[in-house]
C-alpha cells in the first residue's frame, strides 16, 4: 500500500511540475510566454509607489501602494521573498513552500492546487504572488475581493529568474537586494563554466518520475535542460513540448549519468528494465536535492553548481 501511495505521489508532483513548465497562470493567456517585463510606468508617488508592471504572462498589473501583506502560490516565489528579505510582508504560503525552514511559521493556504481562495482572503493579503497555479473562477475570486495576483514564471532560460528577481525586487521595494542576488547567482554560474568549459560533456538524464506511471524528464529546450548543459552535460532529452518520456528510448540512449531526486536512487537502480543501464551497473546515479532543479529561484545556482560537481567532480577538488 505504501509503494502505491508512494508512486501516486510521485505522479503528482511530476503533473505539477509539468503543469508549471507547460501552462500559465490562468488570469492570464496561458499559451502566453512573454518574459516578465519591468515597470514601464512609474507614476508619481510615494517611494514609487503606485507601480505599474507586466507579469510573466503579459498582464498589467498597477499596485496603489508598497504591498505589506502578500500570500505567495508558489515555492519559487516564496524562497526568492526570503533572498531579497521580503519575508516580513509573507502572510501565506503553500503547504510546498518549505525553503527556508522559517518559513514554516507563516500560515499556510493548503495545496497548491486546487487553491483555497477563501483562506487566501481571510489572511487580508493587498498582494497575491504565483507562478501557474491559480485558473479562471480561482483568480476572479480574488480580483473581485479586490486583491491584486500577479503572476512570475519564465519557463525557458535560466536567466528568466533575474528578470522575476528584479519585478519581485521592484514589487517588494527590494530592488538592491534583488541585483545583489541576481549578481551572486551570475557569479556562481560563471565560475561553474569556466571550470568545466574545456571539459568533455557526458551525457545526462534527469529522472522526474519513472516506473508503473510512465517515465518524466525534462527535454533540452527547459530550464532544466539549460541547467544541465551551463554545469557541463548533455541533456539525452530532445527538445519537445511534452516531459512524457520512455524505458526505451532511455535504454537506447544508454546516457553516461543519470540524476534523481534524494530518496529515489535505490528504487531506480532495482527496478526491472532500469538495472540494465550502463550507469546503473557502473553506480553513475546520483542524488540531488530536486528543488535546487525543479524550482525556478535563485538557488538554481546552487543547482548548477551540484550538477556541475556530479558531471565533472575532477574540476572541483579543492
Amino acid at each position: 500500500m505504501r509503494k502505491v501511495l508512494k508512486n501516486v505521489s510521485v505522479l503528482l508532483m511530476c503533473m505539477v511540475l509539468m503543469m508549471s513548465v507547460l501552462t500559465g497562470c490562468g488570469n492570464n493567456d496561458p499559451t502566453a510566454n512573454h518574459q516578465t517585463q519591468q515597470t514601464e510606468e512609474r507614476l508619481d508617488g510615494v517611494e514609487g509607489y503606485p507601480l505599474t508592471i507586466t507579469d510573466s504572462f503579459g498582464k498589467e498589473v498597477t499596485l496603489q501602494k508598497e504591498p505589506m501583506r502578500i500570500v505567495s502560490i508558489a515555492p519559487s516565489v516564496t524562497e526568492m521573498i526570503y533572498a531579497i528579505g521580503g519575508e516580513e510582508k509573507l502572510v501565506g504560503r503553500t503547504d510546498y513552500c518549505d525553503y527556508p525552514e522559517q518559513v514554516r511559521e507563516i500560515e499556510s493556504v493548503g495545496p497548491i492546487t486546487p487553491v483555497d481562495i477563501e483562506k487566501i482572503i481571510s489572511l487580508e493579503p493587498d498582494l497575491v504572488i504565483t507562478s501557474t497555479h491559480v485558473y479562471g473562477e480561482e483568480s476572479e475570486k480574488l480580483e473581485e475581493a479586490g486583491i491584486p495576483i500577479i503572476g512570475l514564471y519564465e519557463v525557458d532560460k535560466v536567466e528568466g529568474v533575474y528578470t522575476m528577481l528584479d519585478t519581485l525586487g521592484m514589487i517588494l521595494n527590494k530592488q538592491q537586494e534583488a541585483e545583489k542576488v541576481v549578481q551572486e547567482m551570475k557569479t556562481t554560474i560563471e565560475e561553474v563554466q569556466t571550470k568545466v568549459a574545456s571539459l568533455e560533456k557526458p551525457t545526462v538524464y534527469y529522472v522526474v518520475g519513472y516506473g508503473e506511471y510512465g517515465d518524466f524528464s525534462a527535454p533540452e529546450n527547459t530550464s532544466i535542460g539549460e541547467m544541465i548543459e551551463l554545469a557541463g552535460g548533455k541533456d539525452i532529452v530532445p527538445a519537445s513540448e511534452s516531459w512524457s518520456y520512455s524505458l526505451e528510448a532511455l535504454l537506447a540512449a544508454d546516457p553516461d549519468i543519470i540524476v534523481i531526486r534524494n530518496g529515489d536512487k535505490e528504487g531506480f537502480m532495482s527496478a526491472a528494465g532500469y538495472n540494465e543501464l550502463t550507469a546503473v551497473k557502473e553506480g553513475h546515479v546520483y542524488e540531488i536535492d530536486n528543488n535546487l532543479i525543479d524550482r525556478q529561484s535563485n538557488r538554481n545556482a546552487e543547482g548548477i553548481l551540484e550538477l556541475a560537481k556530479i558531471f565533472h567532480p575532477e574540476a572541483f577538488q579543492s
